[in-house]
């Protein structure tokens, strides 16, 4: 146990006296607190101590450094609290005004632990914590779909808050400005890290935990499940000694995981590989990776401006959101560079379009662009509890007049905690830009002349959602949920 460690971080955070770490007769005694408190570090310690007073913020920033340390950094899930039902958990909470008049918080570290564990277990993405006037509700992400796990009296909130915020290593102090911080964690042989978000809002701090795999941080891409026309087109452009490949879809989709794998792909030491990304979520060996910060100026441009110095082969951009950041990539494509970057539209030909719109001359564009992919992520439907149901009319909308094969319907078991799907399954359109194509564009033909020319041989997102509907991979709900917003694009169904 370090010498730090010896006084409670409740104790320490309610009293305003903190051992200093490597110091083992210097006490912090926080402005306006009690001296009485320094009784019981005197005791603690056993010999004679050394007082010095610190400010109210500089004696919480010390107090988020000493015991993050004690909390998940770098460590593993504390106790018995990763086997731990989170009702349990919730249950051995103290009835008290204030958890720190308990002189223990363990409590509130085993509760969060506990979090993290089932949230790891469930495959969850995120865990937020979401204070209201009148309660907590804690929910996790779980295939891109919120499912509510804890409902907390309102008074937790604060206490919650702040431990994930000394395990973060952030201000404790700060409740007015949101922030970011990083946890490093185990659970088990598995090595998670959480980035946390801390937003103020009307009823306290809401917090975001995002979880990181390091373990399935890289998929091959003969592992994301794209259809063998969409792995040979795409291989095909990685392959090409310059031009541009891009990702689209909405956040979550998929995008950087599909880039990441891209990467890997051509991660064979024979390339000098540089990405600039907001933020870098995995560390790849072999790869420089830049995260940029926009307080400071390095933004997307700035960064992409800079590793073009770097004598790059491969570049990845983690997102074109604006015209310099275009401009510089569709440059760096034409000057012997592959980039691979990423764009919000909704489908693949909306990128054309994006691009288009934030200036970039169409005869660029058709010079430069080799392949872009457009992207959603549809649950899975649980193997072992997945039900055969009969056509309605919604079905028949969506899959045709002729279709007479089996449609199924999620139903629930142990299995799948009782949802009905267990995992993801990635739907791809992937618009290959060829002779044809590339006139079309310099052309500034619109989206629906592009997409009879794209789709004419291959399917499209609505044509993907149906496929995998009529394999028994997912639902007609959910390939609704997909291909609702391009109905209209690519002719409907």
């Amino acid at each position: 146990m370090s010498t730090h460690a010896a006084l409670d971080y409740g104790f320490a955070r309610r009293h305003g006296v903190l051992l200093l770490a490597g110091d083992g007769g210097r006490v912090a005694l926080r402005e306006g607190a009690d001296p009485m408190a320094l009784l019981e570090a005197r005791r603690v310690l056993g010999h004679a101590i050394e007082v010095q007073p610190l400010p109210r913020a500089e004696f919480d920033r010390r107090l988020s450094e000493i015991y993050a340390g004690d909390a998940l950094q770098g460590g593993a899930l504390a106790g018995d609290a990763g086997n731990a039902s989170l009702d349990a958990l919730a249950e051995d909470l103290p009835a008290s005004a204030d958890l720190l008049d308990d002189q223990d918080d363990a409590p509130v570290i085993r509760l969060i632990n506990g979090l993290i564990a089932e949230a790891a277990r469930q495959g969850a993405s995120d865990i937020h914590i979401e204070p209201f006037e009148a309660s907590l509700r804690v929910r996790l992400r779980v295939d891109g779909v919120m499912r509510e796990v804890l409902d907390l009296p309102a008074r937790l909130a604060p206490l919650l808050v702040s431990r994930v915020k000394v395990m973060a290593r952030l201000d404790i102090a700060e409740k007015r400005l949101p922030q970011d911080g990083r946890i490093s964690i185990s659970l088990g042989q598995r090595a998670l890290d959480v980035r946390v978000s801390t937003l103020p809002a009307r009823g306290g701090e809401r917090v975001v935990m995002r979880l990181l795999d390091k373990d399935q941080a890289l998929l091959g891409l003969d592992e994301l499940g794209m259809r063998p026309d969409v792995l040979q087109a795409t291989l095909e452009a990685l392959a090409q000694p310059n031009g541009i490949v891009l990702v689209t879809g909405p956040t979550g989709s998929g995008k950087t995981t599909s880039l990441y794998a891209g990467l890997a792909r051509l991660n064979d030491g024979s390339r000098n590989i540089l990405t600039v990304e907001d933020p870098v979520e995995y560390a790849i060996a072999g790869i420089g990776q830049t995260q940029a910060n926009a307080k400071v100026g390095l933004t997307f441009a700035a960064g992409l401006r800079a590793i073009l110095r770097q004598d790059p082969d491969v570049v990845m951009v983690g997102e074109i959101r604006d015209a310099e950041t275009a401009q510089i990539a569709v440059q760096a494509s034409l000057t012997g560079h592959l980039v691979l970057s990423t764009v919000h539209t909704n489908d693949a030909l909306g990128a054309v379009t994006r691009l288009r719109d934030m200036g970039i001359e169409p005869f660029l564009l058709a010079s430069t662009l080799r392949l872009v992919l457009a992207q959603r992520l549809v649950r899975r439907l649980c193997p072992d509890c997945r039900a055969p149901r009969d056509a309605d009319a919604t079905s028949r909308r969506l899959m045709g007049p002729d279709f007479d094969g089996a449609l199924h319907q999620a139903t629930g078991c142990a299995a799948c905690s009782h949802t009905g799907y267990q995992g993801r399954v990635a739907l791809y359109e992937a618009v290959r830009i060829d002779e044809q194509m590339r006139r079309a564009i310099g052309q500034q033909a619109d989206e629906a002349t592009m997409a009879a020319m794209a789709f004419a041989h291959a399917p499209d997102l609505a044509g993907a959602a149906r496929a995998a509907v009529a394999e028994g991979k997912t639902t007609v709900e959910e390939a609704l949920r997909v291909i609702r917003q391009d109905e209209k694009a690519h002719g409907g169904v």
